[in-house]
């Protein structure tokens, strides 16, 4: 009776929604996407804003010289605390920088976990609630996050664990999402659109949340995005389903174009099992873990760190650190779409083949961030200067997408997902060691502890770029070969993967991405 009666609803619901019609289910699914990535990216990132306002800043040490050190008012015309809106309240907690570190990475210890269990449940029982569940998980722990804080640093550090875990499942299952929904033709399109909701996640993340502590004390932030994901989950109960063929209100014409497309496609025929030792002992797939651990540690360093960069170096208020610190994103998101293009544009007019692409914008996103950290830290107390190269720097960064964050699809037709899930898990290991590091060698946040690791992370970025170039592939592996491909079929691919044809490699620029 319930679910006749949640049937109805969703039936009534979407038909109200989609005009009847009018609106094809799988935009519809693709705009639920959007938003699944977008608020899980707030979710993750509001704390990295809001830790400045919840913990109390590093008071300088009198016997450690700090030569460098900047006063407020600084060059970007910071709001002074008695001015309008800059709302001000002395911190709750008293955690040293190395307790904000481990609270800051404790979320990639769960994160790692369940990314390939969230793939094989999305297979097994559907994308839709994998992907429904691991966010209202992520919600409620959102949520619980004040209280949890309040308990003690322990009770929020195992409750970012658990939000881990939870959002460790979306991304394989938005993948599996895509492949029910999205035909082969329309996925570069309409997976990119899915995707960018990790770099506008990042925006309103820190954005938002600068404005929300500006004006009201720091819980208020949690409760705000949480309470947006529980939103999320309900019209994602009603409105989407895991496949064409369960959904109750889709139209007959797109529903048999679904299947004609996709169902094509893929050619009815079941794949064999995961040849795992092989995915694990491939060289290629190493290379670009390697590369994705690389890329993982610039970003996720920007995106824990910078906020307390631009709060305890540069002196910058609470509503001007959350807007600067989500400028470098928005640049990133739109140099994303000049250079997916650009890469687009060269395979298909054959200047460059497949492979030779890959490695050029690989080394793009690595050498153009860690010049740009880099010579933010030698800017001193100039903000304008600072914020400017880490924008430039974070821009350049949007040149992963048509480098490495395809590549996986170069090396597999079969198992590209699996391949992208072992190599995203493996990258989130950045995000569990890089807050660390930086509160080991940063612990009085001086700006010449910051410069230091920011030279780590310019040694990183550069090392795991030298290690794909060295071992990257644009080619189908040997593993990948099922029991009834022939030889032209073995062929045809690496002809596709060396001459530049896009059928998957350049076509999905971030429309396959997993951050």
């Amino acid at each position: 009776m319930v679910n006749m009666a949640a049937t109805g609803v969703a039936g009534w619901l979407g038909r109200l929604v989609c005009g009847g019609g009018w609106v094809e289910q799988r935009l519809v699914m693709s705009v639920m996407l959007l938003l699944a990535v977008l608020n899980i990216y707030t979710m993750r990132t509001c704390l990295s804003v809001a830790i400045v306002q919840m913990a109390e800043a590093h008071k300088p040490n009198a016997t450690v010289m700090d030569p460098d050190r900047c006063y407020a008012p600084v060059a970007v015309g910071a709001a002074s605390s008695s001015s309008p809106g800059s709302h001000q309240r002395p911190p709750d907690f008293h955690w040293d920088e190395k307790v904000q570190a481990l609270v800051l990475s404790s979320f990639y210890y769960g994160y790692i976990v369940s990314h390939i269990p969230g793939g094989v449940l999305a297979d097994r029982f559907g994308g839709k609630h994998t992907l429904g569940l691991g966010i209202l998980s992520t919600a409620l722990t959102t949520l619980l996050t004040p209280p949890a804080a309040y308990l003690g640093p322990g009770y929020l550090i195992a409750l970012r664990i658990i939000m881990g875990l939870g959002e460790g499942v979306t991304f394989p299952a938005v993948s599996v999402l895509l492949a029910h929904w999205v035909p082969p033709k329309e996925r570069s399109r309409l997976g990119s659109f899915v995707f960018a909701g990790a770099q506008l996640g990042t925006m309103a993340g820190t954005g938002v949340s600068g404005l929300l502590l500006a004006h009201f004390d720091w819980p208020v932030t949690f409760y705000f995005f949480g309470s947006l994901g529980v939103v999320w989950y309900a019209l994602w109960s009603l409105l989407c389903f895991s496949t064409p063929e369960e959904h109750p209100f889709i139209s007959d014409r797109e529903r048999h174009y679904l299947h004609s497309q996709i169902k094509a496609n893929n050619h009815g025929k079941p794949i064999a099992p995961t040849p795992w030792f092989a995915i694990l002992t491939s060289v290629p797939v190493w290379g670009l873990a390697v590369a994705q651990v690389g890329h993982d540690w610039g970003l996720f360093g920007m995106v824990t760190e910078l906020p307390k960069y631009m709060k305890s170096v540069l002196q910058f208020s609470i509503a001007e650190n959350g807007l600067l610190s989500a400028l470098p994103y928005f640049v990133m998101w739109i140099f994303s779409m000049v250079f997916a293009a650009i890469a687009d544009w060269i395979i298909a007019c054959k200047y460059w083949s497949v492979i030779t692409v890959r490695k050029f914008f690989t080394t793009l996103a690595s050498i153009l961030p860690a010049l740009g950290i880099i010579g933010a830290s030698y800017a001193g107390c100039d903000a304008t200067l600072t914020v400017a190269l880490f924008t430039a720097g974070m821009g350049g960064m949007g040149a992963f997408y048509p480098g490495m964050r395809v590549n996986g699809l170069d090396l597999s037709k079969h198992y590209a997902g699996t391949v992208m899930a072992l190599v995203n898990g493996l990258g989130a290991v950045s995000g569990m060691l890089s807050p660390l590091i930086v509160g080991f060698l940063a612990p009085n946040s001086t700006l010449r502890e910051w410069r230091t690791t920011f030279w780590v992370t310019f040694g990183v970025l550069v090392l795991s770029n030298v290690v794909f170039v060295f071992t990257a592939q644009a080619r189908v592996q040997d593993w990948d070969r099922q029991p009834d491909d022939g030889d032209g079929d073995d062929a045809g691919a690496a002809v596709n993967a060396d001459s530049g044809e896009r059928g998957g490699a350049s076509g999905k620029q971030p429309g396959i991405a997993m951050t």
